[in-house]
Formats: structure tokens, C-alpha cells, sequence
């Protein structure tokens, strides 16, 4: 898994590109946060950006194959603290969506403040539904914070996956532009971010999802909704 940390002017770009689908397993988890350190130390604002066309995939399901439940419940705290350090971070997180955003993938884009996508024939949304899964804490929170009431049902228990216009319409991303300007749109706002007080930033982030982030950080460690 190859994941760079850009740091210029305050702001530090986060990349990641495996060449394939930005698949979401414990490799990944491992870089992302590591990358995290960084740039929570070194920058004042993160962008989080995905390969050419792709933002993420979802959950590695090639080594979900063979996962016992202890499996699965590993794999889900360590999801559901890395959602936790995003979505409750003391620092601006903008999402750089490069294209297609998938299940664990459309999660991690909700869980930055600022969501800008790329203009396209992409697919952006939880299919969870369609693939039998049942969706973890962190998801369902993150559906009530931050999509429409107007496609909540439609988009979480239904599976209904979105072209990225339909992505701002119902909450996914927050704005669109060309493939291109993804990265640098990202990158302007999160430098004009990066200028906010700090302190002041991380209090109201952390005050406003205080509901959501206490359900999620009450999950880790209990996924009753896991089939044995």
C-alpha cells in the first residue's frame, strides 16, 4: 500500500494509491494513521486524497474471505477508531474525492469536514444492503450527521448508489469540479482552514459531533450485529 504526506504551507496532502481499488484493510489502516501522526504534527490542515478515479473501493473483501468473527470485530474497531480520529480531530480534514467511492470508501469521505469530488461518470455510496452486510455503528452516525433526511432511507437502507451530482444532493460531497481541480480545490480550502484559531476549530468540530463520536467510540470492542 503506498500512502504519501505532502506537507506545504501548512497544509499536508495525504495520498493514497495501491494502483488498484484504495481497498480498506489493516495495511492501509496502519499507513493512514501513520500518516496521520505526521501530519497532525508537522500541518494545521489535511487533504485526503484518493488515485486517479478512485477514492476507495471499500473493505478489502478478498481478505474478508476467510475472516472469523474476531476477524471482523478487528477489523471494525480499528475502522471505527480511524473514522474517530477523523471525524473528531482536532485539525480541518478535506476529502480530494478523485472518482469512485465505495461502502468503507464513501464512509471515510463523510468522516472529513469538506467533501469536494470530481465531475464524472463515478459512483459514490453504501451498497451494504445489495452485499448482505449489516452497517457498522460508525456508518449509521455518520449517515445521520451528514446526508439529507431526504435520502437517509434511500441511501442507507436501500443502497442506492449516486453519480456524484447526486452525491451533493443527497450529502455525500460538498461541491464538484473538474477531475483535474481536485486536489488543488482541496488543497486552497484546506489552506484557508488551516488559518482558523486552532483551538477554537477543534471545540466546535468536537462539540457539535459529540453525540455521534460517543456512539462510535461506545461501539468499539461490541458489534452484536456481527453474525457468529
Amino acid at each position: 500500500m503506498s500512502i504519501s504526506v505532502d506537507i506545504q504551507n501548512d497544509v499536508a496532502l495525504i495520498t493514497l494509491d495501491d494502483g488498484k481499488a484504495n481497498a480498506v484493510n489493516f495495511e492501509l489502516m496502519e499507513a493512514l494513521n501513520e500518516a496521520l501522526d505526521k501530519a497532525e504534527a508537522d500541518a494545521k490542515a489535511i487533504v485526503l486524497a484518493g488515485r486517479e478515479g478512485r477514492f476507495s473501493g471499500g473493505f478489502d473483501l478478498g481478505m474478508m474471505g476467510s475472516f472469523t468473527r474476531d476477524d471482523s470485530v478487528r477489523l471494525l474497531d480499528r475502522a471505527s477508531e480511524l473514522v474517530l480520529r477523523l471525524y473528531g480531530g482536532p485539525i480541518p480534514v478535506v476529502a480530494a474525492c478523485t472518482g469512485h467511492a465505495i461502502a468503507m470508501g464513501v464512509f471515510l469521505l463523510m468522516s472529513c469536514d469538506t467533501r469536494v469530488g470530481a465531475a464524472g461518470e463515478y459512483k459514490l455510496g453504501a451498497n451494504e444492503s445489495v452485499t448482505g452486510m449489516t452497517l457498522p455503528v460508525f456508518a449509521v452516525e455518520l449517515a445521520r450527521d451528514r446526508l439529507s433526511p431526504l435520502h437517509q432511507t434511500r441511501a442507507m437502507i436501500q443502497a442506492f448508489i449516486y453519480d456524484p451530482e447526486g452525491a451533493v444532493d443527497a450529502g455525500y460531497l460538498d461541491m464538484l469540479v473538474e477531475p483535474d481541480k481536485v486536489v488543488s480545490t482541496a488543497t486552497a480550502i484546506a489552506g484557508q482552514l488551516a488559518k482558523l484559531p486552532g483551538h477554537a476549530y477543534a471545540y466546535q468540530k468536537s462539540a457539535m459531533r459529540k453525540p455521534a463520536l460517543d456512539a462510535i467510540g461506545a461501539s468499539v470492542g461490541d458489534h452484536p450485529n456481527l453474525r457468529n
